[in-house]
């Protein structure tokens, strides 16, 4: 099985509706998602990506036969980190540990270095979502540290790792 990434379409939202709508996804990704997490709520985020400011935002879907299985963006940090962004991505839980995950960081980190003059891209994953940090590694991303205390997320204060990929 293979993932490709392509733009959002306004058709995608009933696929992000029933990925996001899970608790295993939202417990890995920043607060301020509605659950439940519906139609409505896809198509105003697909609306967000698609006005969002082009040098600024780089937001895909990730499909596999052209069905939106997941979401991966790469947003541009400003003022002196102008050329570094943060990348956050996740998948509809029946495509975990297929390493369509890993296809996806790859193809939006080439794709992000090989067409804009960003030189730095980093993730921070909360330490416990083993996954997503060993989709970085297996993409080229290197550890660079351990963020302890860094969020407090379900009413928990966690740590955060931060992995960067950086241009050569």
């Amino acid at each position: 099985m293979e993932c490709k990434i392509r733009a959002w379409r306004m058709e995608d939202a009933p696929y992000l509706a029933e990925a996001v709508n899970n608790k295993k996804i939202q417990n890995n990704l920043r607060d301020g998602l509605p659950f439940p997490y519906t139609a409505k709520d896809a198509e105003e985020f697909i609306t967000a990506m698609l006005d969002a400011d082009k040098e600024k935002t780089y937001a895909f879907a990730i499909t596999v036969d052209d069905r939106a299985i997941g979401s991966i963006g790469v947003f541009r940090r400003e003022n002196i980190h102008s050329r570094t962004a943060e990348m956050g991505y996740y998948l509809s839980e029946p495509y975990w540990g297929l390493g369509l995950g890993t296809s996806a960081v790859k193809q939006v980190s080439r794709l992000i270095f090989e067409t804009t003059d960003i030189i730095r891209i980093f993730a921070e994953p909360f330490s416990y979502n083993i996954a997503s940090c060993r989709v970085l590694e297996k993409s080229g991303f290197s550890l660079e540290g351990v963020l302890k205390k860094n969020a407090v997320k379900n009413g928990m204060i966690i740590d955060m790792k931060l992995y960067a990929l950086v241009k050569e």
